[in-house]
């Protein structure tokens, strides 16, 4: 069987620390390993701010995909090139891959909202076919961007099965794995924290702290003011993010909003007890068996559940067994990949 060729098309450096270049930097992989032949493409970064000569130059990109070529582009950047997808739907054979809808970050003004919601509507009415990370994202997309539930497939991301946390840290050790952007909500962490300083516990914050360096400073600057420096370390981004996962003994993410939430996931599968907002994706991500969810941005609520957990051994050892017996239960990677694989498939014949 020859192997389908498929253009990959993403923004900026496909190696960043992220979530969602993680999915990317997967999901090609495991492409691979089909019938697809797959050719990772790099655009300029891209924003409502870019100039014109970068729109030049990823237009520029896509005319040399060959005639009825199968391009996925990732929603990154997808949203935002709704004139460029009107454009080249004819010629080219292309598939969005939205990992949440870029109307739904947080910080955005109401009039940025209202503009990205309109352009990503309009270039997702131009795709053959939209891979999303989420039943939930499925059902946004369906619902409010008026996509057809027939192009739309869910690929969940994959996590690697190994060894469990020891979950054995004196003091308790916290972990939080997420950029520092305003969505990720580290500054109600980082309030919550405030509340328990009599608790024994020390907390990680891994992430990229360039996504946006105003909001990293304001967030060490809380962590300052409310006397947390000693006992919070800003670890920025790392190599190996599993080593933190076996090194700790509670998750806790309080985020605003999550297209899947694959941190959860991963913690998961290294059996920790998971603490996060019920939010996006997250619900469906992190069953009651394995951890606790609370109302998006309560403080008081976030609180009081870490206070049980740090505090109940017994409480948190009962999360740590729920979460080992989901682990066997997690998709895995090449599933994903499969799972678009099949999609391409089809696409290519249409």
């Amino acid at each position: 069987m020859a192997r389908i060729k498929t253009y990959f098309v993403y923004p900026g450096d496909i190696n960043q620390p992220t979530g969602g270049y993680h999915y990317d930097r997967r999901l090609i992989s495991g492409l691979q390993n089909t019938q697809i032949e797959v050719r990772a493409i790099s655009l300029p970064e891209y924003d409502s701010n870019s100039s014109a000569q970068t729109l030049a130059e990823i237009e520029k990109s896509f005319a040399s995909f060959p005639d009825q070529s199968v391009v996925i582009v990732d929603g990154l950047i997808f949203g935002m090139l709704d004139s460029l997808a009107a454009k080249e739907s004819r010629r080219l054979k292309l598939i969005a891959l939205c990992h949440h809808p870029l109307a739904l970050e947080t910080g955005l003004s109401s009039e940025e909202q209202s503009r990205l919601f309109e352009t990503e509507q309009r270039a997702l009415h131009y795709t053959r076919a939209v891979i999303v990370t989420s039943e939930n994202t499925r059902q946004i997309l369906t619902a409010q961007f008026a996509v057809n539930p027939e192009k739309i497939i869910v690929a969940e991301p994959g996590t690697e099965q190994g060894t469990f946390a020891r979950c054995n840290g004196n003091p308790l050790r916290l972990l939080t794995v997420a950029s520092l952007i305003r969505r990720k909500a580290h500054d109600i962490l980082i309030q919550s924290l405030s509340e328990l300083k009599d608790a024994v516990w020390q907390a990680r914050f891994v992430g990229d702290e360039h996504a946006d360096v105003t909001w990293t400073e304001q967030l060490k600057a809380k962590a300052k003011a409310l006397e947390l420096s000693d006992r919070i370390t800003f670890a920025g981004a790392v190599e190996d993010v599993r080593q933190e996962y076996l090194a700790a003994d509670v998750f806790v993410l309080p985020s605003r909003f999550e297209g899947y939430g694959m941190v959860f996931a991963e913690a998961i599968a290294a059996g920790l007890p998971v603490i996060a907002a019920r939010s996006g994706a997250i619900p469906a991500v992190v069953p009651d068996s394995a951890g606790v969810l609370v109302p998006t941005d309560d403080v008081v609520a976030l609180t009081k559940v870490l206070r049980k957990v740090i505090t109940d051994q017994s409480y948190r050892t009962e999360l740590q067994d729920g979460a080992r017996q989901i682990a066997a239960s997690l998709p895995t990677w090449q599933s994903a990949a499969n799972t678009v694989a099949d999609k391409i498939r089809e696409v290519s014949i249409s």
